[in-house]
């Protein structure tokens, strides 16, 4: 049992100190950034026509500067996997939600969903994209997790590990096949590029939304057998 607490305390300082490195880097950087900088907005109004989408936001995010999205999908599913090492979900309350929350569920779980999956389709051409979507669709996971529902074992098994590195995943397998055919990396063939980055998003969003809800969840689900 000692050993195990010094194992534990031990690692817990060691997360403190990378922690503490990570931020002391980041601080520098942005310390280090210049006042004033020309910007993307003349380079994004030349290319719109080629970046496959219409939206200059999601022309940046999924591809000028695709390496920063494909970036911040590794550090949402970091954060995930520090959360599941430190502990393991909470039991399940056997409290009622109660007829108001519960009848809440029931309507808002479905728009959300359908709100998210039009925030999807439109991002190309308006404000929305995989990040908006994500969110909405993890607050209908959030939503769920509140009234008592809990992934089962079908779920909380590979599934869940798929579904939650499926946009990371997207990402990279898009940049390796691009990179075979004799492209840069994420430098997507104008009359393709639409379609590539409706595919990175549309798996972004899943991502993005179990993820968002697990984090919440605010440990590892346990895989318990089905009965």
């Amino acid at each position: 049992m000692t050993r195990v607490v010094e194992k534990q305390t031990l690692f817990r300082w060691l997360l403190v100190a990378l922690l503490s490195l990570l931020a002391v880097g980041l601080g520098y950087a942005v310390l280090s950034l210049p006042t004033q900088t020309p910007g993307l907005s003349d380079f994004v109004t030349e290319n719109i026509e080629t970046s496959g989408a219409r939206n200059p936001v999601t022309a940046v995010l999924l591809n000028f500067r695709g390496y920063d999205t494909l970036l911040e999908m590794g550090v949402l599913l970091l954060a995930l996997l520090g959360v599941w090492s430190l502990s393991s979900a909470p039991e399940q309350s056997e409290a009622s939600p109660g007829p108001v929350l519960d009848m809440l569920s029931r309507l808002l779980v479905p728009l959300l969903i359908l709100v998210a999956g039009y925030l999807l389709w439109v991002g190309a051409r308006a404000p929305g994209g995989a990040f908006q979507a994500g969110a909405v669709l993890g607050a209908a996971g959030v939503l769920l997790l509140l009234v008592g529902w809990r992934p089962g074992a079908r779920f909380s098994g590979l599934p869940l590990r798929i579904t939650l590195v499926m946009g990371l995943g997207a990402f990279v397998a898009v940049g390796l096949v691009l990179i075979l055919v004799g492209r840069r990396l994420l430098e997507y063939p104008p009359p393709f590029a639409a379609a590539l980055i409706l595919l990175i998003e549309a798996a972004a969003t899943l991502s993005i939304g179990i993820t968002l809800a697990a984090l919440f969840l605010g440990g590892r689900p346990e895989e318990r057998p089905q009965r």
